[in-house]
């Protein structure tokens, strides 16, 4: 069935288009054309997007849970939940994210995804593996017990798997430039992340292939002038693109704009590293093994460091708009089309064109999401979740 959206801002999100109608059939777009050209057909489905924006769907490569759910629940029920979720926030393409662990809860991880049958919601595309070849010296809310340099015997399998997309590594650890080397070649992406790797390490990972920093800011040491280490690495190597938790709670908003005026717009990524107690009130929640207590939204281990967080890619994108001088386009973007060209995922998704996947949200003026439909079907509706 032929499906025309019409009324609407369309986002590519390159630039912005009026008087267009966007077509799809199935769960390809064929056509973006003025909408005085477009001859409707009777058997045509039409959504009506009057004073909405027509985004592409938002991609979030580094993310734990949400909804009481966790990747590291390792069941199909989780990646449902999860699915369901998060495409009421706008996502529509994910990467489920595991933490540090035993060898066997991240084996088990894996096996969920790999026999996971999808049913509605954001699509998960794969793994990232946060870990477990982090540097404790940046644990975060790492448990440290399971912090361990890379071991091919653990890892080749994991890598052999097809569906390990993206890892996080402390480039510094022993072992962690053989690993980097075989993922490459294999077609993983690498992030640094948990590191205190210096600025010639960080140039050696980077030579080799890493291309992304995990939370950048966060589980680093601070830029210093004459040790600019990993933080300065990231600011100054055009090849890295930069995620950022864009909740004002683990960078602070000055810091955020800082790092968007630096990186550009191209080379940010918006994540949202959020935790199962995302979308729920305040209390305990576990996170790999371990008792988090949130309190106003804010996630912290019993050490007091963050433990991910509680935040949703729309608010996001709301919150970087708050936080610095993009438009609404540029905020779009980056979490968008830049994570998608990150994963090697242009032009198929993180974009609105001809020959891309029908993943899609509608946003009104407030940016707060009204549809999204992935693949070509309408999984979130706000006026008929208001009913």
């Amino acid at each position: 069935m032929r499906t025309i959206i019409t009324g609407g801002t369309i986002v590519t999100p390159y630039e912005l288009i009026t008087l267009h109608d966007l077509i799809f059939i199935d769960d390809k777009i064929v056509k973006i054309a003025p909408t005085d050209t477009i001859t409707r057909q009777k058997q045509d489905h039409i959504i009506r997007a009057d004073d909405l924006w027509i985004a592409p769907g938002f991609i979030d490569v580094h993310v734990h849970g949400g909804d009481g759910a966790d990747a590291m629940d390792a069941t199909h029920e989780a990646i449902d939940r999860l699915c369901r979720f998060f495409a009421k926030h706008g996502v529509t393409s994910y990467y489920l994210t595991t933490g540090a662990a035993p060898q066997e809860n991240i084996n088990a991880a894996i096996d969920a995804y790999r026999t996971y049958q999808y049913s509605e919601g954001a699509i998960p595309l794969g793994l990232h593996l946060e870990g477990p070849y982090l540097n404790a010296l940046r644990k975060g809310a790492q448990p440290e017990e399971f912090l361990r340099n890379p071991d091919p015997t653990e890892y080749v399998p994991w890598f052999d798997s097809g569906l390990v997309k993206l890892m996080t590594i402390a480039p510094e650890v022993d072992g962690s430039i053989e690993l980097l080397e075989m993922g490459r070649e294999r077609g993983i992406e690498f992030a640094v992340g948990h590191s205190v790797a210096t600025y010639d390490q960080m140039l050696q990972a980077a030579d080799l292939g890493l291309r992304q920093a995990t939370h950048t800011f966060n589980g680093m040491d601070p830029l210093h002038h004459r040790d600019p280490g990993v933080v300065g690495a990231v600011l100054t190597d055009e090849r890295i693109y930069a995620q950022i938790i864009p909740d004002g709670v683990h960078v602070h908003p000055a810091v955020v704009k800082l790092l968007v005026k630096v990186k550009g717009v191209k080379r940010t990524i918006l994540i949202t590293d959020s935790i199962r107690a995302a979308g729920l009130d305040d209390g305990e929640y576990e996170l790999v093994g371990q008792i988090i207590t949130v309190e106003s939204g804010i996630a912290r281990a019993t050490s007091g460091s963050l433990a991910g967080s509680t935040l949703t890619l729309d608010q996001g994108v709301r919150n970087v708009m708050q936080f610095t001088d993009v438009t609404f386009r540029e905020a779009i973007a980056m979490a968008t089309a830049v994570p998608a060209e990150a994963m090697g995922l242009i032009p198929e998704k993180g974009v609105l064109r001809e020959g891309s996947d029908a993943d899609i949200v509608f946003l009104d003026e407030s940016l707060t999401v009204m549809k999204t439909i992935v693949a070509g079907n309408i999984i979130y509706d706000n006026d008929k979740e208001a009913e």
